[in-house]
């Protein structure tokens, strides 16, 4: 997992133009008129190998009429209290204020670390100037100019410093890692504490309980994986509740780590909007993928032609990508449970799956004589050979042919559904690349 820095800070003294200077973006609102930034940005940021998740924070202002300024506050609370490190900036055209003082002093009883970033400091006879924040008890102010980028180098060298490193020894990367996903509530705490068949988890009934992602070993009946618990991802209107911003970071960071994901649906709601985000999220990341509707034991209708329905509805909003296990259980009543980490595993093994080339040009090259790709402005194209890519984290496949750039996305597809009617793909993304022989 990254580590998460924050940057906090009064209003007006640069932190969206660091926060967009460190990222290279420019998501963050850049203006003169303090407060405008009212939410927290999240980007990632890529230095010298090493990645970290950076969130800009609102301005911090203390006992003020403005109801926005409270909710700033809280939010630069909960920075405090979620990030492994925290930037301080303070404006070094300006000097100390009182409102400096009250944030360091609120950041020094906070026990974390921090670094004093004296910004704005656009030539180096500024520099002097930056002496009077040592007051503030936090260590070594490190001046740069976020505008100009001068010293933003050495600023992010002290970060990674002061940041924790990885440690890899009690990770297995063997293993494979199954992530639980889906809306708050969807019972996805419930349905690893079935497996576990222990109260590891905190199971309550509100939304936004699991607040990180927690990797649990599991090794039992012969199956041995890490199971990622995490906490519901909500829509991004809703983020209203603090840490439900942080929630959303780390489920969409647990599916980013995972190998396959299980996507739990609420059965007594069906398929919503926000399930096809998460959904769609998998997608982006080409995650492998179980779908898994739960609370079955409170839905009424439990016909074969209810059951065909909800499978039908499923497929239909995921498309194209419908060549997925879709499992009715209740983690409660641990109904079916069991075989969500059969097919979890069949699915890792989809996705590692390596297709002999003899075997695939031998089923493949007669299927496309059958139906070839069709002809553009008189010329036939033809299809001679198919290999499988031995790199790739998941099954992809070159098609070599004489005029690559005719073949269309509908023929892609088709050859697709050709590889997965002859070979065990289920739940598995796969890329089809044609390339000219």
């Amino acid at each position: 997992m990254g580590n998460i820095v924050a940057i906090v800070g009064r209003p007006n003294v640069g932190k969206s133009t660091l926060f967009n200077r460190l990222t290279q973006t420019r998501q963050a609102i850049v203006d003169e008129e303090a407060g405008t930034t009212r939410d927290r940005q999240y980007g990632k940021v890529d230095w010298n190998g090493r990645e970290f998740s950076l969130i800009d924070t609102g301005g911090w202002v203390v006992n003020s009429e403005d109801v926005f300024e409270e909710e700033i506050n809280k939010q630069v609370q909960i920075a405090i209290e979620e990030a492994e490190l925290i930037l301080l900036v303070v404006d070094i055209m300006n000097g100390l204020t009182d409102l400096d003082s009250e944030v360091g002093k609120r950041l020094r009883i906070s026990n974390k670390q921090v670094i004093v970033v004296a910004n704005k400091a656009d030539n180096f006879r500024l520099h002097n100037y930056a002496a009077e924040f040592y007051s503030l008890g936090l260590g070594d102010p490190v001046c740069i100019s976020a505008i100009n980028g001068s010293c933003t180098g050495d600023l992010l060298d002290n970060i990674l410093s002061a940041l924790p490193e990885k440690k890899a020894e009690d990770w297995n990367e063997e293993l494979p890692r199954i992530a639980i996903i889906g809306r708050p509530n969807a019972g996805k705490s419930s349905l690893i504490n079935s497996f576990i068949g222990e109260e590891r988890h905190i199971v309550t009934e509100i939304a936004g309980t699991t607040r990180d992602s927690i990797y649990t070993e599991y090794d039992k009946f012969g199956l041995h994986f890490y199971l990622v618990d995490t906490a519901g991802i909500r829509k991004k209107g809703k983020v209203n509740e603090d840490l439900e911003y942080y929630s959303v970071i780390r489920s969409i960071r647990a599916i980013e780590n995972s190998d396959v994901c299980i996507l739990m649906l609420d059965g007594t709601r069906g398929i919503e909007s926000q399930d096809i985000n998460i959904f769609s999220i998998v997608q982006k990341n080409k995650k492998g993928l179980v779908v898994c509707v739960n609370k079955w034991d409170l839905v009424e209708d439990k016909s074969q032609r209810a059951i065909a329905y909800y499978e039908s509805t499923i497929r239909e909003r995921l498309a194209p990508f419908s060549d997925i296990h879709i499992l009715f259980i209740s983690a409660t009543t641990k109904q079916r449970i069991f075989k969500v980490l059969e097919t979890a595993k069949i699915v890792y093994e989809n996705r590692k799956r390596r297709i002999p080339t003899p075997k695939l040009n031998e089923i493949m090259l007669p299927i496309i004589e059958n139906t070839p790709p069709p002809a553009w402005k008189g010329k036939y194209i033809k299809i001679k050979y198919v290999t499988q890519l031995p790199t790739a984290i998941i099954p992809t496949f070159v098609f070599f042919c004489n005029l690559p750039q005719w073949v269309k996305e509908p023929y892609k597809r088709f050859l697709e559904n050709q590889l997965r009617e002859n070979w065990e793909l289920k739940g598995t993304p796969i890329q089809v690349f044609i390339r000219e022989k």
